[in-house]
């Protein structure tokens, strides 16, 4: 049964003006997960950190124009791990800086699938079976686990479903746990962005460039987009993308992808794919997804 137990006192968002959260626990159990989702939240993610730097790590975290919000993945791979990790804290208590420590763990019968399914080997048992890694690994984490302010155990996770949990616990806000979208207007002659998820091509519509009054215009304005939008295919266009979005984007979200980036082309990227995208821009708001539009041939001839 997948679970997560607050062992501790602790707040859900740290008093001070630094967000400090150290992601540890066994191997397998999910940090490299975690650690993704805590950079799709906004955190300054930092792997593999050792423990005796956490206290540096901080101070340059309190200085100007630093982040606010730093997760630190830290996992047990020496004998000094716990003497180090206690001078780490001991540095974050003389900042004055609150910290929470969030343990990942899963059942012998996961971790050993996991393994097998990745085939890597134990970071404890490099010649020897998973399950003895991971029992030495247990009695290592133990006192560490007994510490920690919050518990996840990732048995029977999917990686989405360790991602839903970790956003639930760790996110500020409601936008936060919603995916990014991106949209993109260009032109085709102009090339297509090598970033996007979708491309859309609304070289199908009539093109205003070739209405002399149009042609100046950009396709913000009033003019030209009661033209491209007036047009017979516009409306059941509209209807279709509108429909597949309201299918796929759902599944996005399931599936943890945090940023969607959907480029839509005309042939100049002044007009029709301007259009386009304030339209899909006005659709995505009203859904309560955070939005953000680069028309980005807009000021090109």
């Amino acid at each position: 049964m997948a679970t997560a137990t607050r062992r501790q006192t602790a707040p859900d968002e740290p008093a001070g003006a630094v967000d400090f959260t150290i992601i540890t626990g066994l191997s397998g159990a999910g940090r490299s997960e975690a650690a993704k989702c805590f950079e799709d939240l906004g955190y300054f993610v930092v792997d593999n950190l050792p423990p005796a730097l956490i206290g540096k790590m901080a101070e340059l975290a309190t200085t100007s124009g630093s982040p606010a919000r730093v997760a630190i993945v830290a996992d047990v791979r020496g004998g000094v791990f716990f003497t180090e990790l206690s001078k780490g804290l001991e540095g974050l208590k003389a900042l004055h800086i609150p910290y929470r420590i969030l343990f990942l763990e899963a059942s012998d019968d996961d971790l050993v699938k996991r393994y097998e399914a990745t085939r890597r080997r134990h970071p404890l048992a490099p010649d020897d079976r998973v399950v003895e890694g991971i029992r030495k690994e247990r009695l290592m984490m133990q006192s560490l686990k007994e510490s920690a302010d919050l518990i996840i155990d990732s048995t029977g996770m999917s990686p989405h479903d360790l991602r839903d949990r970790v956003r639930e616990l760790f996110a500020r806000t409601p936008a936060e746990t919603r995916i990014q979208v991106s949209l993109v207007s260009f032109g085709y002659k102009n090339g297509l962005p090598r970033d996007a998820d979708l491309v859309l091509d609304v070289r199908f519509l009539p093109n205003p460039y070739w209405i002399d009054r149009l042609r100046p215009l950009p396709g913000t304005d009033p003019t030209v987009k009661e033209f491209v939008t007036g047009q017979r295919a516009y409306g059941e266009f509209i209807r279709k993308i509108r429909s597949l979005f309201n299918t796929v984007v759902p599944g996005y979200v399931a599936e943890g992808k945090a940023y969607l980036t959907i480029a839509i082309g005309c042939t100049g990227g002044r007009h029709r794919s301007v259009v386009v995208a304030e339209e899909l821009a006005e659709f995505f708001r009203k859904k309560g997804q955070s939005v953000v539009v680069d028309h980005r041939d807009l000021g090109r001839d």
